[in-house]
Order: C-alpha cells, then structure tokens, then sequence
C-alpha cells in the first residue's frame, strides 16, 4: 500500500488523530490488510502537504492502538492483532515524564491483555480496596513477595519483609530511622539522585566516595569509616542508576567486610536487581551480611513504575517497628489496589513476562546504542535503560542537553547526580519509555552526529 492516501478533510481532530483513525478505518473497510506497508513518513507527509512530525505522530498513535507495527530498517505495517480504537470517554492517557529513567513499555498485545485481565480481576471487588488496611501488606501480598525475593536468592521470615508505596518512600523512612540531621552518610560519588534529595530534606550529610570500574573503592570507604563515621552506607550496586555499572561480587563482599568491620548499616537500593537474567545476578549484599543490610527491592523499573510499590526487607525483627512507624507517618499505607494489582501478576504469571519482555526490549534498544554512538563516547550496559555519554570538550553539559531537547529523548546533565568530587562532563541518555525503536534510533543518529561536531556545526543542521 505504498500509494496509501488518506482522506482526512472529514475530520476535525488534529491531524496526527485523524491519520490513525483514518488508518483504523481503512484497516476495518478492507482497504487495508494484514502486512501492509504504510507509506513512508516523508513520502506520507509530502503527498499530504504536511509537517513530517505530524506524520510520525499519526503512525506513532497507530502503533499506540495496535493497528500498526514498526521495524528498524523495514518500515511501518499493518498489525495482525489490532486492539479497539479508544473511545472519547475513556481515560486520558497522561504524558510520560522522560527526564525519569524508565523501562521500555510494553507493546505486545497478548500481554497487554494479559495485564488488563489482572486489573479486571482485581477489580471485581473494589470497594474492600478503597478502605484503610494493615501496614506492610496482607498475607497474600506477603506470599507473593517472598516469590518474587526468591528470585533473588533471598528467603527471610516474612516478619522482616514489608511492601511499600515505591523505594523512593522506603528511602526516605530508612534514612530517617538511621541517620539524624547533621550526621554523615556515604555512598558512591556519582549516584542515584533521589538519595540526594532525601538527604537534603532531612539535613543529613551525604558523602559521595571515590569510584572505579567496580565500584566504591574499598580505601577511601575504609577511611570515610574511620573520619566520618556514618551511620549507613547507601549503594545502587546493579545497574547502577546513572553510570550503569554493577559491583562484582568480590567487590561486594570487600564492602561488606568493612560494614561489619565498623557495625554501619547497608542500605541497598535494588531497583534493577532482578532485571538480569536469572543465575547472572550479582548476590544482594542482603545476602552477603543479611543483619546489616536495608534491602529495597523496587518494583518500579522490572515491572512499572506508576505501579508505586516497593518490598523491603529489614535486617533485624527490632527493626520492624521504626521502619513501620516512619512508614506509617509518611504514607500511611501502601495503595491496596496497586498491592492488590501487583500480587495477582506475580500470582498469574504476567510479572515474569514483564520482566522476559523488559528485558528482550532492552537489549534490542542498546544494541541500537552500540550501533549509532561513537565507540568509546559512552558507558552502557545491555541490559540498562540509560546511557551515561561522555561529553566532547567542544560542548557544556547545559549547552549539549539544550541541544538534545528537539529529540525528546531524557537527557540529564551529571550535575544531578555528583555527590563528592569533580563533576564530570557527561549527561544520562534514558532510552526506556513509550518511545519506538526507530524514534530512538533517529534520536541516537542526531546524539551522535552531535557527539562528532562542535556546537556551532551541529546547531548548522538543526
């Protein structure tokens, strides 16, 4: 169908709209059958006498509802597993925040339909999870996280696991039992800037250590015990969020040896700890001195992060009721309708081809990365939703994250993620999100023909 013209003069809907539905409609009329090649965008946008952008927009809403699907190199075609067309009265979808580091979404329909299913039956008796309930979590939750901290090799009494509306708030309550205003916590020089933010709120100092391609350097730790006496060590020890680097084990247990050495608690951010494959994993320091560690296993990145539910595991049963009463005054409860969501995927099945999906996305959208980026201009791993790329000494980090504001893509200067030493000349590239292959594709090749030209020549071709 590479003649494919729509009509779209009957309609009065925005143009990018009224191309998807014209799309729906053809595919519904016959005019358009399963396999069917769409016009290219520029060709589609020429013959139309419109804005290329308003042409990828209209396939990237197709592709949104079903009707479309797209591949690198090949081009767009017609779905063989269309879902309905949303109605004007269903609910809006609300714009991704793509400064955030997200996971790819899922685009397949059988396990959209399958997450649907979930929600439908969860939902079939609401109104018990409007109500007010018992912190932590119920039995059936509790069951269910012990499954999913399995997969991690982790197996404490159910005493000592609580689920949480999301790490972020688990963060906070933990620090906040541990560390009063005016004392010291440590944790990697470059790290994930929600710890930076949660250490401001509550005047704790944080103290950012030297780092190598390991990790924490086990030295400057050894001497911040001594000098600084923390009252934690904070760590994002696999894929780590921004560099993507994961610790190896002996550095691990290195850590871990000078934590117990000087008794300082380990709090260890583990939002991307099931992400790889399983056996592949790196051992949770929950595992390696598990009386010492604040375990957070965050279900934000491996299944969804609007989900806002977290499962923790405290070191200790004396633990249980700080961690529960600094919970409790921040949030009150965890939401019972997410818990109730994510209990049923772990329960069906459908969290684990999340997490299959996940992961298969996320390595097709690195290896894009390894294609496109100059070599040795970045850090990646296959299996992280972001890149931190190195800036030439051509460019400013503000001048280069202005520059890559057209693509849309997540592009976050390193000042947001600097806890101790010299800021580095780099940003974090996110890749996740509701963005197709070829949108991040585009996206890289204009990132790396930035990469390879001063500012005054990239901004020529704008």
């Amino acid at each position: 169908m590479a003649d494919w013209r729509p009509d779209l003069s009957q309609s009065d809907k925005p143009r990018y709209l009224a191309i998807a539905d014209a799309i729906a409609d053809d595919i519904s009329a016959g005019k358009l059958l399963i396999g069917d090649r769409l016009p290219p965008q520029r060709k589609l946008a020429k013959r139309l006498s419109i804005d290329f952008t308003t042409v990828a927009r209209g396939y990237v809403e197709a592709r949104k509802r079903g009707l479309v699907d797209s591949t690198v190199g090949q081009g767009t075609f017609v779905s063989d597993k269309p879902r309905p067309r949303r109605s004007e009265s269903t609910y809006p979808v609300r714009p991704a925040d793509l400064s955030m580091n997200l996971p790819p979404e899922p685009d397949d329909p059988e396990l959209i339909a399958r997450m649907q299913a979930g929600a439908d039956y969860v939902t079939r008796d609401i109104v018990p999870l409007l109500r007010y309930q018992s912190f932590g979590g119920t039995q059936a939750d509790k069951d269910a996280a012990s499954s999913w901290l399995g997969r991690r090799a982790l197996v404490p009494v159910q005493e000592r696991i609580f689920v949480s509306p999301g790490a972020h708030a688990a963060l906070l309550g933990i620090v906040s039992i541990l560390a009063k205003p005016g004392e010291n916590l440590v944790c990697e020089a470059v790290t994930y800037p929600g710890i930076r933010s949660i250490a401001a709120q509550l005047g704790v100092n944080l103290i950012g250590l030297p780092m190598d391609d390991q990790g924490i350097e086990v030295q400057p730790l050894l001497d911040a015990c001594k000098k600084a006496k923390p009252k934690a060590i904070y760590l994002n020890p696999t894929l780590q969020n921004p560099t993507t680097l994961t610790v190896p084990d002996p550095r691990r247990r290195e850590i871990a040896a000078v934590a117990r050495r000087y008794n300082i608690p380990i709090i260890e951010d583990d939002a991307y700890g099931f992400i790889p494959e399983h056996g592949h994993g790196h051992s949770p320091f929950a595992a390696i001195a598990p009386d010492l560690t604040w375990h957070v296993a965050g279900l934000a990145k491996c299944i969804g992060a609007g989900l806002r539910a977290a499962y923790v595991i405290v070191p200790d049963t004396r633990s249980t009721w700080p961690f529960a009463a600094a919970l409790r005054a921040a949030t009150v409860m965890a939401s019972p309708l997410t818990v109730a969501l994510v209990t049923r995927w772990i329960e069906d099945g459908t969290a684990d081809s999340l997490l299959r999906f996940i992961r298969a996305e996320t390595r097709a959208r690195q290896k894009l990365v390894s294609d496109i980026l100059p070599k040795d201009s970045y850090r990646h791993d296959p299996l992280s939703f972001n890149v931190w790329v190195s800036i030439p000494k051509t460019w400013t980090r503000a001048a280069f994250v202005d520059h890559m504001k057209p693509t849309g893509l997540g592009v976050v200067a390193s000042d947001a993620f600097v806890a101790g030493g010299k800021i580095p000349e780099a940003v974090r590239l996110c890749i996740g999100g509701p963005k197709t292959r070829i949108q991040i594709k585009n996206d890289l090749e204009y990132l790396a023909h930035a990469l390879l030209k001063t500012p005054a020549m990239a901004s020529a071709f704008l």
